[in-house]
This record gives structure tokens, sequence and C-alpha cells, in this order.
């Protein structure tokens, strides 16, 4: 077996491993709710949410508080309409909830008249997902005496929240004290949430503001896919944390809070909150804020919480405090984000899971993202993306294009190695070796292409899978949704029978595959062809089936990959076929695709 061959079987290995690892699914294990757990100690409203006690010196465990009741049933409470060119919804005002919440843009499928994205959604559905926010009690107040989940509150000014138009809601707790909170939003998906709270009592009184978003039980839309995280992602100075569902149900309990929780003191810059594929929900407090991150989770009844909690403030006599926070409910969208992070928000583009990889896939998207603005249609953009990425690599295809167009020169030469070493392989090396100093050939050099496209190929995957922009993109035709399976079949003839194909994901569409993934094996075997197939059996053997398996793996792969890889095989045909003419070695297409037929119907025949 040549060097060629040998690099040629282990780039085939290199890339059947890439795709094997990054083509097999990983579901996070379901968690276990013991039977047995405690009630948590720290409890408040119809929904078991927790109150993050004040933090004071005098007290070392967490103050107690009894569940609040309200006279309207959460179901029938009062709301406030959101209504902005990007969200629609609504306020409670039981306990002054953000807990309606849809996206206008985004709809949850391609058919027509498919529902508007649900973002938040209110206590009693099946999954519940809302935002709090509130006052921890501290010394000099009564726990009843501060404004709870459950607490209903009265709309002291506007109508309708919408961009330049806040709402005011008010409680007087009959104590003395005052509280208020107004409620801003943006024109895309950002909260502005200030929180006040007037002594007109004769005593000081000390509280700490917090912020909670809320998730009942986890959420039955996930992806459950090893290269996406779905979970709890938390920025504190300047350090991203990414952590499972199944990280925070199982971390220990935390004293001081009551419950499981996963704790970050005395941040001083950050944001916390919850995470899927496309969606976020994150509470943020304002830049010089120091406070509390903690995640929590309750086994009793299933339930999720991010939480920002803030130091305790005194509240002397006739003297009031207020603080203001920002919450962000909506998509995961690159230049949204870029704008928030550049208004203060630290590192908020890292909301989005970039991976390992980040130094790539970051410009890479960037690339993808401005090229899409300039031509205005994604699967052209990848196109052209695959073009300039093959233009910045092509100076290392030319070495290894050179050295194998020399390879194939040197063939007789190697040939007769092999004659006169016969049987003794420590000869043949040495002679090999000599052979290659002679003729300056690196019989490396062609497996260094191919394997600086594998952390390429892990990028674009991940550019593709996790960001909004690929969702729904259209290409042509049939092709609406790059960030999906191939939606055409051979079943019905890639559409042209007036019957739908096999849904994406099951065995069936496995096997009739879509007009892209057999593109895809066409091309890979057309650059197969550029050489002549080796003379060892098994070594004909992988390459004859390696372009159909790959079809076959690909097959179920988001669309606007699939594109790349036909783009990139095209490309690098053509680049192969130019440099080893140049180079005085004219491949015989045409002569080894004739060549292979006529070896297997000769086999046929024997």
């Amino acid at each position: 077996m040549d060097d060629q061959n040998k690099n040629l079987i282990l780039a085939t290995a290199l890339s059947f491993l890439v795709i094997l690892v990054w083509f097999v699914l990983f579901p996070p294990p379901e968690p276990e709710v013991p039977l047995d757990a405690p009630a948590p100690e720290q409890t408040t409203g119809s929904g078991g949410e927790t109150i993050p006690a004040a933090p004071t010196e005098a007290a070392s465990a967490p103050l107690s508080t009894e569940p609040q009741t309200t006279a309207v049933p959460l179901e029938n409470a009062p709301r406030i309409a959101i209504e902005t060119p990007r969200l629609t919804g609504s306020v409670s005002l039981i306990g002054g909830r953000i807990d309606d919440l849809k996206l206008k843009d985004y709809r949850t499928t391609l058919e027509e008249g498919a529902p508007i994205v649900t973002m938040l959604s209110p206590q009693g559905n099946n999954d519940a997902y809302y935002a709090l926010q509130g006052w921890a009690p501290g010394a000099g107040i009564d726990p009843a005496a501060v404004p709870g989940p459950d607490t209903e509150w009265t709309l002291k000014n506007g109508e309708t929240l919408s961009v330049d138009s806040p709402i005011t809601l008010s409680w007087d707790n009959g104590a003395g004290q005052i509280f208020e909170r107004t409620i801003a939003v943006d024109q895309n998906y950002m909260f502005s949430l200030t929180q006040s709270v007037a002594n007109n009592g004769n005593a000081p009184i000390s509280v700490a503001p917090y912020g909670m978003i809320v998730q009942h039980t986890t959420p039955d839309d996930l992806e459950n896919f090893f290269i996406l995280h779905e979970g709890a992602v938390a920025m504190a100075d300047e350090e991203l944390a990414e952590t499972d569902w199944d990280e925070v149900s199982e971390a220990e309990l935390n004293p001081k809070w009551g419950r499981q929780a996963i704790v970050k003191e005395d941040v001083t810059s950050g944001w916390i909150g919850f995470t899927d594929h496309f969606w976020q929900a994150i509470l943020i407090p304002l830049a010089g804020q120091t406070f509390d991150q903690a995640l929590t989770y309750d086994a009793r009844t299933d339930i999720y919480r991010a939480v920002t909690r803030m130091p305790t403030q005194t509240v002397a006599a006739g003297a009031s405090v207020s603080i203001t926070t920002q919450l962000f409910a909506g998509a995961k969208e690159w230049a949204m984000l870029r704008e928030y992070e550049s208004q203060g928000v630290p590192k908020f583009i890292d909301s989005i899971d970039w991976g390992w990889f980040f130094f790539l896939t970051k410009p890479i998207f960037w690339l993808l993202h401005e090229l899409n603005k300039l031509i205005g249609n994604m699967g052209w953009a990848i196109i052209g993306l695959t073009l300039i990425i093959k233009a910045i690599l092509f100076p290392l295809a030319y070495k290894s294009y050179v050295s194998m167009a020399k390879m194939k020169e040197l063939q007789p030469q190697m040939e007769k190695l092999k004659e006169q070493a016969g049987d003794d392989r420590q000869k043949m090396q040495q002679g090999m070796m000599e052979l290659y100093k002679k003729e300056k050939v690196n019989p490396a050099a062609g497996c260094l292409p191919i394997l600086l496209q594998i952390p390429i190929f892990f990028s674009l995957y991940k550019v593709i899978f996790v960001t909004i922009e690929l969702r729904h993109a259209a290409f042509f035709g049939p092709f609406q949704d790059l960030s999906a399976p191939d939606p055409t079949s051979l079943l019905n003839f890639f559409g042209l029978l007036p019957f739908q194909g096999p849904e994406a994901g099951s065995i069936m569409a496995l096997i009739f595959i879509g007009i892209l993934p057999l593109l895809l094996g066409i091309s890979m075997w057309l650059q197969q062809k550029l050489n002549p197939a080796p003379t060892d059996p098994t070594q004909q053997m992988i390459f004859a089936w390696m372009p159909w398996v790959f079809m076959f793996m690909l097959g179920s792969f988001a669309s606007g990959l699939v594109v790349y890889w036909i783009a990139n095989n095209t490309i690098t045909f053509t680049q192969q076929y130019l440099i080893m003419r140049s180079q005085g070695y004219t491949p015989d297409v045409f002569g080894n695709i004739k060549s292979g037929f006529s070896r297997k119907s000769k086999s046929d025949t024997e």
C-alpha cells in the first residue's frame, strides 16, 4: 500500500469519525424527583415561588414567610395589555407578573396560519414560564407587608404597555409603606423595571430588591442535542456559565436559600436566566449594581428559578428608594444582542451558544450574516462563504494538490521499489523516504486540507444549528428552511408526484433521501474519480462505498450544511483538476469512471 493511499484512508477515517461523533445524539437523563423531598423553607404564593430573604448581619438563617392568598384566582387576574411592533401579551396585576408574551415576528412552523411563538406563559399552563420582581423582607418590616407573587397590584398610570408608553403599578401595605413598579419596553425585547418603596412609617425598614424568572418543570420542547446548550446561562464578572437543567436539579442544598441552589455572590457585572434553542429570558441588573446570582430548584414542585438579589436597602422613615433592572425576553438575534451589548449589557452576544470553537463560529457567522445582507438569500450566502473559505485555504490546498500530482509521477518508481524490496518492509520504507527526500515530496500534505476542514465543518454546523438567522431561512423552491433537513424525497420523485415525502427524522426519510444529499454523494464520487482506483481490493471497497455512505449519513443534517458540503466538493474538484493539470498530470476523470464500471461488470461476470 503506497503512502498516498494511506493518506486517503486516513482522511476517510477522520471524516467518518467527524460525522459519526457529530451525528450521535446524547439526550440528558430525566431528573429524578425524590418522593420524600422536604418542603422548601421559604415559599410564598400559589405557585410556590421563593422570596429570597434579605441578607442581614443579625440573621444567619433565611426568614420564613407565610403563603399569601388573594381574592382573585390567577386565571381570572386583571391584566394590562402589552402591544409593541414585535411583542403582544399582557402583564398580570396578580404579582405584577410578566407572564403572557408572544413574538410577532416568528411562527412555530412554515405552514400557512401557524401560530406565533409563545415566549412566556402564565401559571396554570403545563409549561408555565414567567418573570417576577419584588422586595425580600428584612429587619423592621413584617413579611406580609411586602408585595409577593400573589399580591394584587393597582394600575396607577398608563393603559397599554407599549414603546414610549410605560405603565406604573402601585400597592399600599396599609402599614405605612407604598410600593410602586414602573414597567417600560423598547422596540425589541427589552423590558425596564423600576421598583420603589416609600416609607411613610415611623421607623426604618430593610428590604432587598430581587428579580426572578420561573420555569415550571423542564420544558417539553427541548432539542436534547449535544451540540446545543439548553438550560440556564449566566455571565458573572466576564465569566460565562452554561448550566444544564439536570445540573440545576442535582445541585446541593443551600441553607441560605432554603433549597437546592447554585449561587454566585457579589457579582458586579452580569446577567442570568434561561435559554433554549432560539429564545431566552434573562435578568440584567444595571451596570454598577452588586448582586447575587442564584439558580434554584424545588424538588417538591419541580420548579426552576433564576434569581438576582440586590443588597439590602435601609429605608429611613419618610424616605424612599428605587432600583432599576432589565428583563430580556425574546429571540436570540445576533445583531440585536450586539446592540444591547454596546448599550452596556456585558458580553450579551455570548448568550448564543457558540461552543468550543467560538474563535471560528463567531467570525464565520459574522461573515455569513454580512453575505446574507449583501445577497439577500441565505443559501447563496452559504455558497459565497464556501468560496471565501476555499480562497483563504487555497495556498495550503495548492501545495497539497501539487504534492499529490508529484506523487502520481513517482508511481512507477514506487512500484519498482516494491518489487526490489519484496517482503522487506523496512527496506521498502527506507527507499520510499529517500525517494521523497530526493524529489522533495511530502506524502502527508494531502491530508492537511481535510484536517483543516474538520474544525470549519464543526463550526459551520454549529452556526447553522444554533443561530436563529438560519431558522426558516429560504434558499429556493422547496428549500424554505436551511436549518431543517432536505424536504424533498426519492419517494415522491423530489416533489414531482402529488404526495408528501416521509417525515423528517424517520427511517423512511433516511432511506428515501432528498435531492441535496444525492448531489452530495455524486459530488464526492466525482471527486474520487480524479485519481485511478487503488489496486488493493480493500481500498477499492472503502472508496467505492464512501460517497454513498456519506450521502445517507448527511441526509438528515440541516440542508444548509449539505449545501455547504456540495459547494465545497465542487470547488475542491475544480481546484484539484486545474492544479494537477498545471503540474503536467491530466486526470482522466471519464476513464476512471469507465474503468470503475468495467471492474464492476467483470466482478459480476465472475
